[in-house]
């Protein structure tokens, strides 16, 4: 996610401008040999400050106290090819997701997806996910399923996981809370 706030927008323009004034002073002091080492030197530090303040900022705008994720993984998947899923929060659609074939076979070799982070309040919630794609027998398939949790202080992190129930050689979909 790459929110930008005016104090990032700030601090990255205030690093840009630093850099470009330090180079220009390096260009009337040094031999171009140096020069281009200090260059090098100080791309290497603006893109650190840059990776520092990437992790400021996800600090700010997702603090671990009030975190929610929700990720998706499918095990086998011989009796459902994934499309997208839709995922609603208490109410509220905050995820919607087409998967390329790439990210489905990364999937099926035991990956995770992270499809949602963000911020919310102690209490209880309610998710809902609904997954969309190919059934047994190559027919369309849309299914949902929900989850009641109650956040507390910390990061929660919640797993859609996708599986096949062999039995009835139907896909099963389960929401659950990761410990």
């Amino acid at each position: 996610m790459n929110k930008s706030t005016p104090i990032m927008n700030s601090c990255r323009l205030l690093v840009a401008a630093a850099s470009l004034w330090l180079s220009a002073a390096a260009f009337a002091e040094t031999a171009p040999a140096a020069l281009d080492q200090e260059v090098q030197d100080l791309k290497a530090e603006v893109l650190d400050l840059n990776r520092e303040l990437f992790l400021l900022e996800e600090e700010l705008l997702f603090p671990a106290n009030t975190q929610v994720a929700v990720f998706v993984s499918m095990d086998i998947g011989e009796f459902f090819s994934l499309d997208s899923v839709q995922l609603e929060l208490n109410g509220k659609s905050v995820a919607n997701y087409l998967y390329t074939d790439r990210e489905i076979k990364a999937l099926n070799r035991g990956g995770v997806h992270q499809l949602f982070v963000g911020n919310l309040k102690t209490g209880e919630h309610e998710i809902v996910a609904f997954f969309t794609g190919l059934g047994p027998q190559g027919r369309e398939y849309r299914r949902g399923a929900t989850l009641n949790f109650d956040k507390q202080i910390g990061a929660k992190y919640i797993e859609l996981q996708i599986s096949d129930f062999e039995v009835k050689q139907q896909p099963e979909f389960v929401v659950r809370e990761w410990e």
